[in-house]
């Protein structure tokens, strides 16, 4: 059975931290999960100072941010998030790594974090803190360039979710998690894979049917994943640039969330995880990195 016991949101106080919450709210509502609010005080200035980056840094030298800071981060959609199981959290020093130890220590079973893109440019933009989190955290990392227009919560849905493998030692857990996912919410589950396209020299070179036999090869790998776990679900095998491909079928299936894997795959395939970056500045919908 699936379930989203402990959700984070770290905040900035921004306009993409309270559509953020938008989401982690309507997530908490659905899971019934308890949500731990969280702004991390920043005090790599101090430390680059060499006035450390500690608690006892943030009472002598910033105690008037972390009194301003407090103020906010309890005020923080307080209507929105009233009459949810809601703990508020302020801790002090390097954001990314600060939020990656709290959700190592609490054990949460998913972080919610916006991107910094906006509008044509978000294809070239993530924050530095959310890319270290999505490098080093543990549990599932819900972001999406779309979150600075807050969605309205009552039409949150998860009609279609699409599950991009590179068909690693991960993809296992990647395709698992989606498929649970979307068994909750009774949501249709789409797998896609994607290929580097072949160049013509190498048709050539080997005889021509090179692409044929990579989609053949990929095609019966999913399966074979797909009986492992029991899953039944439609595949979509694609060719060309990795994170057009893969976010192309995502706005074809007009797909509401994107599930795709973190671990390390190698080989002729290629590392899905070398193009999650870009996978998830280009998707048309929020993106789960598992």
């Amino acid at each position: 059975m699936f379930a989203l016991e402990r959700i984070l949101l770290p905040v900035d106080f921004s306009d993409r931290s309270y559509a953020a919450g938008q989401h982690a709210k309507a997530l908490a509502c659905r899971f019934h999960s308890e949500l731990h609010v969280l702004h991390v005080l920043d005090l790599r200035t101090y430390g680059m100072l060499g006035l450390g980056m500690d608690e006892s840094t943030a009472s002598e030298f910033a105690s008037g941010q972390r009194a301003n800071a407090a103020r906010e981060l309890e005020s923080f959609l307080a209507d929105d998030l009233r009459g949810l199981n809601v703990e508020r959290v302020l801790l002090c020093g390097d954001p990314a790594r600060e939020i990656v130890k709290y959700a190592h220590h609490e054990s949460f079973g998913l972080i919610v974090l916006p991107t910094h893109g906006y509008g044509p440019f978000r294809q070239f933009l993530l924050g530095s803190v959310i890319a270290k989190v999505l490098h080093d955290a543990d549990c599932p990392v819900w972001t999406g360039v779309h979150m600075e227009n807050a969605p309205v919560v009552q039409s949150l849905s998860f009609h279609n979710v699409l599950c991009a493998i590179d068909l690693g030692p991960h993809s296992g857990k990647t395709l698992s998690w989606a498929w649970q996912l979307t068994q909750e919410l009774g949501s249709q589950l789409t797998i896609v894979h994607a290929l580097r396209g072949v160049a013509d020299q190498e048709h050539e070179f080997f005889g021509g049917n090179t692409q044929h036999s990579l989609e053949r090869y990929a095609r019966e790998k999913i399966v074979k994943f797909q009986e492992a776990l029991g899953i039944e679900a439609p595949i979509s095998i694609e060719t060309g640039d990795i994170a057009r491909a893969v976010s192309a079928v995502a706005g074809g299936l007009k797909a509401d969330l994107m599930v795709i894997g973190r671990g390390v795959a190698s080989g002729v395939l290629g590392r899905l995880r070398t193009h999650s970056y870009a996978i998830i500045r280009q998707s048309p919908c929020p993106v789960v990195s598992v």
